[in-house]
This record gives structure tokens, sequence and C-alpha cells, in this order.
């Protein structure tokens, strides 16, 4: 199985979408989308410098730009799975065809702007933990009245909150650095910017995922549009839990990764945590020349391409870990309808539903009775003809 990864802010670098304005179309289409996010994206891609870009209203639709753009080069028919770091997310979303491109540059210039407003009321920032024991860290990180915003894997967590705690934050065997970011991201002290996303998210219409996409709140597959759509406002105030995806992304199988422009912070990430003989081959995308080496991983490690007719196919993911039983009196060659209960995942605070999330054929079950799953694990295949 192939991902393919949209990076969160931090990634940007000055004049990184230069050169795929050459692509035909591509400054038509950052025109456009800078009429919706209201930034002129392709100064921003080009000329600007570190830190007219750093700035959090401008840093968010650059980098959902930056990935679709990219993406519309790619066969993305062929892509098993997508997910995005913290912004990031709003360009998987689009990806998995939850929301349209247009839809997810609108969000995330809103969401740029009112973080930025968010990041004004109270002088707040981040600071990266490095090494230590996890659990130690988000205690000592707590201690200090501060939040574990983001939880990275690979020995990084991310504290956010006050100046004057970060100033004093201290963690036994493990290095502090503040970032140059301008506020708590991921915290309460963004509550004012959560709300206002979830005012203009109230009228936006979703569809269900065209392929696996993980959320950041916890590893998860969202199986529903509309699911999805309230965890990216929710996500605003909530920790990201990049560390809980890449452990998805091993219990998946995935073998091969593209992280989009602008790449490497992702990348590096998967690297350090998905070790050893199953870790996945990696490409960072970051200009058209990259493209060839892109398409020929897609090949590889995606669905085999043919010109035969063939069935679509949707998957039912696992939203969480437990055991699975299918239901009783559903077999496989059955119809099945939208919202029809086809099993549940027996967790450890009871039974979680699984149902289908479009009309169908039961067309192969992926797990069977009493079979230990795991969150984002497929379930059943659910199919007709193309």
């Amino acid at each position: 199985m192939l991902a393919v990864l949209s990076p969160g802010q931090g990634s940007q670098k000055p004049g990184f979408l230069a050169p795929w304005l050459a692509l035909p179309g591509a400054e038509a289409r950052l025109r456009w989308w800078s009429a919706l996010a209201g930034v002129d994206l392709i100064q921003l891609g080009t000329e600007a410098g570190a830190d007219e870009i750093k700035d959090t209203a401008r840093t968010q639709p650059l980098l959902i730009a930056a990935a679709l753009l990219a993406a519309e080069h790619l066969p993305m028919y062929d892509v098993g799975l997508v997910a995005g770091h913290s912004v990031g997310e709003l360009g998987a979303a689009a990806l998995a065809e939850v929301i349209p491109p247009e839809t997810a540059i609108t969000l995330a210039g809103v969401r740029g702007r009112e973080m930025a407003a968010a990041c004004a009321l109270e002088p707040t920032g981040m600071s990266a933990v490095l090494g230590g024991d996890a659990d130690a860290v988000v205690a000592a990180i707590e201690e200090a009245k501060l939040y574990p915003a983001n939880r990275n894997g690979a020995g990084q967590i991310v504290a956010a909150g006050a100046l004057d705690a970060l100033a004093t934050l201290t963690v036994d065997g493990a290095r502090v650095r503040a970032l140059p970011v301008a506020g708590a991201f991921h915290t309460p002290y963004m509550r004012p910017a959560e709300e206002a996303l979830a005012a203009i998210a109230g009228g936006i219409t979703t569809s269900a995922p065209a392929r696996i996409l993980l959320s950041n709140f916890d590893g998860t597959a969202v199986a529903h549009g509309r699911e999805m759509l309230q965890r990216l406002v929710r996500q605003v105030t909530a920790p990201v839990r990049w560390d809980l995806c890449m452990r998805t992304l091993r219990d998946l199988g995935v073998t091969a990764i593209i992280e989009l422009p602008p790449a490497g912070t992702l990348a590096g990430l998967v690297k350090r945590e998905l070790k050893g003989d199953d870790a996945p081959e990696i490409l960072t995308l970051n200009t058209p020349d990259d493209l060839p080496a892109a398409r020929d991983l897609i090949a590889r490690h995606g669905m085999a391409p043919s010109l035969e007719p063939t069935p679509l196919f949707r998957v039912v993911v696992a939203a969480g870990a437990g055991l699975f039983h299918p239901a009783d009196d559903l077999t496989e060659g059955q119809p099945v309808s939208t919202g029809q209960v086809i099993g549940q995942v027996i967790t450890r605070q009871g039974g979680v539903d699984v149902a289908a999330h479009a009309p169908g054929v039961l067309t192969e079950w992926l797990a069977h009775d009493d079979d230990p799953v795991a969150p984002g694990q497929p379930l059943a295949r659910i199919g007709g003809p193309q």
C-alpha cells in the first residue's frame, strides 16, 4: 500500500513553489486559489522571505495550495491512503475527496487568519522537547501548566502555552528548544479560531473518503466525511497525534510513502520511527523533477492499473483497536446499503458499530470473527461495477 502525506506548518521554505509555476495551468490555478484564500499565493511561494511566509495567516493556505498543486500531477486513483500533519489534514481531506480543493484552500485561509488573531490575544508559544521518556515528558509538560500540543514520535513532543511557563520548562534527560511560532497552536488558547472555523464548516457539503484517510486526533481512519470535517475543526485546539498516525501506517503495512511539497519534515519523522526490514520506501516530492520518480513509486506500490473494466471498491476500516465480529446474517456477495451495520469492533469501552458508508455488494471480508484489529485496519471491501 502507498500513502501520500501532506505536511504542516514549519515545513515551508522561501521560493519553494517557484519550480511548479512552469507546469501548464499552475499559475492560473494559484491565482484562483489566491482569491479564495485572501493572500497572494504566487508571491508568497516565489518571492517572499522566510519571515513573511512564517506568518500563520499566510503559511497555512500556501502549504495546502502547494500540496494540492503537486498532487494534481500524480495518479491519485492508485493511492491507497492519505494523511496530513496539522493544517496538512485539509490537504489530505481534499485528496481523499471528502471536500473539494477549493474548500480546503478556503478553510486554510480562514484557519490561518483566525489562528493568527488568537495568537495575538496572549503571549504564548511552543517548544520542542527532544528525547526523554514520552510519559515523563508529558507529565513534566502538564506539571508546568503547559500542553503537549504535538506528539510527533521519534522522541519529539512539542509543549505549548504561556511564554513565561515555557521559559522555565525543563525535562530530565531531554533538550528543550523554543520554536519560532506565533502562539500555542493545538491548545485551548486557539478556542476563538476553532469557533470561527466551526461557524463556516456547518455549511460545507462533504463526501465519504475515496481512500483511507487518517486523523491526527487519534491516528484512526475516518469513514464518514462529516465526521472528518468535525475532526478538522476540533483539531485546532486538540493535540496532533502524529505518533499514532505513524503507528497506523505501520499496522496497515504501508510499503511506500510520498511526502508532498514542501517535503522533508514528515519523511524525516517516518524514517526515524518506522525502521527495520519493513520500513517503507520514502520519496520527498519537492520539484516537478521528482514527479517521474513519484509516479514510478505509485506504479510499484499502488493498485495495479488495467485497461479492463474494474470494480470500484470502498474499504470499510476499524475506527479503533479491539476484536472484530461481523454481522451474523451477512455473507460475501450480499448487497449492503449506506449506513448498514456490517459488524462490531469490541473495544475496552464496549462495542463500536462498523457501518457501510456507501451502497454496494459485500465483495470480501478482510477480517473475520474474533480477529484482533488495529485502528484503521481494513475490515471489508464493498464494491460494484464502475
